[in-house]
């Protein structure tokens, strides 16, 4: 069922309106000195609401059809990891054999986190193969691309050693057609540790590298501080009190010729050239000199980008979903108190999809208690806000 919200007037209060000095502070208020930027902002549709797993990569075919994952590294839950959402339910997809629970780890999907769609539109995802409270297995993380046209495994692409480390996070990927005889993937390992990196891989060889793993624009910021939800959090190794990590986010240009990353731990956006990434001799010594620093976009997950190459930036500091146009400025899009841990993102011609998934009130941030409160929701809003009408000639006033 679709619901909108709209930005709410702030609630006036009388402008006489005298404070006792035995009254509680937070009864103080004057009308007029509310923070004007806390309020919701833009509108939104909610396309689902879920119980059980929370929700995080997102794709939207052109035709409609909705894919969405459910990971296990946080909770091993019994559901399926990856879902086409079809008549008001999550189906298992591609298969019930191989979405659900399985015994061989390297036949099924394991725990399926970001996902993307190639120019062919065929979904792609990133299996990071980890269930909460068991030892990652072998042959349990890989690539996983699906053509929807027939619901067939196209390619299967298990991750190893030394492009898989023991406490990886394959968190999220973008696909270039334009680089190797059947494309060129980019994964974005985040770590569960302190080992975060990029790794690459060809799609026709299944030869994988990983690159850039010491780089300033690929690791946590040492000393990080964010706001979430009103608390400070610090990014403290081996401590965790937010959803913290190194390169995560990962948008890939229309042409395939430039890929924008940023680390979780940071507010900085980096970028490089797909034909430097993608050539198996650049090395880290010709890599490193490339990065673009593309300059600060707010703490981001998620990073999508539309028809026109503007970038979406998740933001869960202030709980909004910012654009960056094509000249560096930035756009305030979605700004609601229910988008907690905006986490999967995705563009389609005239919407963006998001999934709120409510990771930084997981127990493990919040000294065992599980804040998380249920439905997660999926919603999307209007990559262009609908023009409003107006009887007058064009450029008469009233």
């Amino acid at each position: 069922m679709k619901r909108r919200h709209f930005l709410r007037a702030a609630s006036a209060a009388p402008a006489s309106f005298a404070v006792s000095a035995a009254l509680p502070v937070a009864q103080a208020r004057a009308a007029g000195n509310e923070d004007n930027g806390t309020g919701p902002y833009g509108e939104l549709d909610i396309v689902a609401e879920f119980d059980g797993p929370g929700p995080s990569g997102i794709v939207v075919l052109p035709n409609g059809r909705t894919f969405v994952g459910f990971p296990r590294h946080a909770v091993d839950h019994k559901g399926a990891t990856l879902g086409e959402l079809v008549g008001g339910k999550v189906v298992p997809y591609p298969s019930a054999e191989m979405s659900l629970p399985g015994n061989v780890p390297a036949q099924c999907l394991v725990s399926v986190h970001g996902m993307t769609m190639d120019r062919s539109g065929r979904l792609w995802v990133i299996d990071d193969g980890k269930r909460a409270g068991h030892p990652l297995q072998p042959g349990a993380a890989k690539i996983v691309c699906i053509d929807p046209a027939t619901n067939r495994v196209a390619h299967k692409i298990i991750l190893k050693a030394p492009v898989l480390l023991p406490d990886s996070h394959m968190n999220d990927l973008r696909v270039s057609l334009s680089h190797g005889a059947q494309g060129t993937v980019f994964v974005t390992d985040s770590s569960f540790g302190t080992s975060p990196g990029l790794v690459i891989v060809d799609v026709a060889t299944q030869q994988a590298r990983r690159v850039l793993t010491t780089h300033p624009a690929i690791l946590p910021e040492t000393g990080f501080l964010a706001i979430v939800e009103g608390e400070p959090r610090r990014y403290i190794p081996g401590h965790p009190q937010l959803v913290s990590g190194g390169v995560d986010g990962i948008a890939l240009t229309k042409d395939e010729k430039r890929l924008y990353f940023a680390p979780l731990t940071s507010r900085r956006l980096y970028s490089l050239p797909v034909d430097l990434l993608a050539d198996p001799a650049s090395d880290d010594a010709v890599l490193g000199p490339a990065i673009r620093d593309e300059g600060e976009k707010g703490v981001a997950d998620g990073l999508a980008l539309d028809d026109q190459n503007r970038l979406y930036t998740t933001n869960y500091e202030h709980d909004c979903i910012l654009r960056r146009d094509q000249d560096g400025s930035f756009k305030m899009m979605l700004r609601d108190p229910r988008a907690l841990s905006p986490d999967g993102i995705f563009a389609t011609a005239d919407h963006v999809y998001c999934t709120f998934g409510q990771w930084n009130r997981l127990a493990s941030f919040n000294e065992g208690t599980d804040r998380r409160v249920t439905p997660y929701l999926l919603i999307r809003f209007p990559i262009e806000r609908p023009q409003p009408y107006n009887a007058l000639p064009q450029g008469q006033k009233t």
